[in-house]
């Protein structure tokens, strides 16, 4: 049917294609839920939604409720899990096509799984990939422009995220997750869901009528982790950077909210591991460390870039990063902020190629050039190297 899709979208007039397309997409949801017998009503569903920090967030919640005993399955950018069996997640899809997805979610149940973790993109409600899925909780991490072209503009963006918290609201006993301190908080608090459950760092006090407000405090980083405090109780992770903080704190809301004592919730984050390319960091034997991150968008580049000066030794160490950015048209407008913020923040700047797909790779290295050319950057510590294992081995030997 996605070949058939493809070819009518070629030869059929686009208003007309428009105007049928959500069609399309609900009988296709309906259909895989329907052929794998709606899964999701055996499952507690829990949604993640937002710019940065789902697949970060859903791996911490996941890791938490299996530690406590409640085996749960999960789909995400990175990985899929169900239970103990986690395997790698190939198909280049945050969310699943609608067969796969109610197959993966079939397979949970068959499993014995009581969760199903979803990383939830504003692609997949777009195409209405999470239809037919019954959501029970949903979590908001955070907002910032993406898939602008996808979506036509912020508001369309931020529309199609708050559709979930929509799903949800009209559950009796639905429960939302928020990050109080994000500026778009309040579009996503609209929807009345039953329970729910908001987290700051910033704020001293709740807004309106939320019932459980959680206050995150007395940050503490070092090389080995973070240390914080939530609601004045104190935990303790491997993970670095605020914005981990932010995630964990999604994760901990969730536990909370499934009844998951605070004694289990600090123990389970103690030994928790970061997803693969999520901050994650490799000491090498020669005195340098390297940090691989999913990063693709301005904010995420920003804090990643942040939290990896916060653990340089002295001022003679330096920040050299690799950058590059996805092909196929996907929002070129950050590419030259993400190169404005690669020279505000590193000494040297090696520029390779990503994911193209049908782009010229050098047009997107020069779009980020284009961005690092208009700052204060020295040019001649900017490297340009298509060929991305070679661009890994000049970043090593610089």
């Amino acid at each position: 049917m996605e070949f058939l899709f493809k070819i009518g979208k070629k030869i059929i007039p686009e208003p007309i294609f428009k105007f049928f397309q959500p069609v399309y997409h609900w009988i296709l949801s309906f259909l895989g839920a329907f052929f794998y017998g709606f899964p999701s009503k055996k499952l507690i569903v829990i949604g993640v939604t937002g710019t940065k920090g789902k697949t970060t967030t859903c791996n911490l919640i996941v890791h938490i409720l299996n530690s406590s005993g409640l085996k749960t399955g999960m789909a995400t950018t990175v990985n899929f899990r169900i239970g103990e069996r986690e395997w790698i997640n190939t198909s280049k899809q945050t969310m699943l096509g609608r067969f796969q997805l109610q197959k993966l979610l079939s397979e949970m149940v068959k499993a014995g799984c009581r969760y199903a973790v979803i990383e939830t993109s504003s692609e997949g409600i777009l195409q209405y990939r999470h239809r037919f899925i019954d959501y029970d909780i949903a979590v908001f991490t955070n907002l910032s422009p993406e898939h602008i072209e996808r979506h036509g503009s912020f508001e369309n963006y931020r529309r199609a995220k708050i559709k979930l918290f929509e799903k949800v609201a009209k559950k009796e006993n639905g429960i939302g997750i928020y990050n109080l301190d994000d500026e778009n908080v309040s579009f996503f608090l609209k929807p009345k869901i039953t329970r729910q459950y908001v987290y700051t760092l910033k704020l001293k006090k709740t807004i309106g009528e939320i019932q459980n407000l959680y206050q995150i405090s007395k940050i503490k980083s070092t090389a080995q982790g973070t240390s914080f405090l939530f609601n004045n109780e104190q935990y303790t992770m491997p993970l670095v950077g605020e914005f981990n903080v932010y995630n964990a704190a999604a994760a901990i809301c969730v536990a909370l909210s499934q009844g998951v004592w605070p004694s289990k919730i600090r123990k389970a984050l103690f030994k928790v591991k970061a997803p693969a390319g999520r901050f994650e960091v490799i000491e090498s034997k020669r005195g340098f460390t390297v940090v691989i991150d999913y990063a693709h968008e301005p904010a995420s580049l920003e804090a990643v870039y942040k939290t990896a000066k916060s653990r340089i030794a002295n001022r003679k160490s330096r920040l050299i990063c690799l950058l590059g950015s996805q092909g196929g048209g996907r929002d070129k407008w950050k590419r030259p902020e993400m190169g404005k913020i690669a020279a505000k923040h590193c000494n040297k700047i090696i520029l390779t190629n990503e994911d193209p797909y049908d782009e010229n790779p050098s047009q997107i290295l020069s779009d980020i050039k284009s961005g690092i050319q208009n700052s204060k950057f020295k040019i001649q510590n900017l490297y340009k190297v298509i060929d991305r294992k070679k661009a890994i081995k000049v970043a090593l030997l610089l």
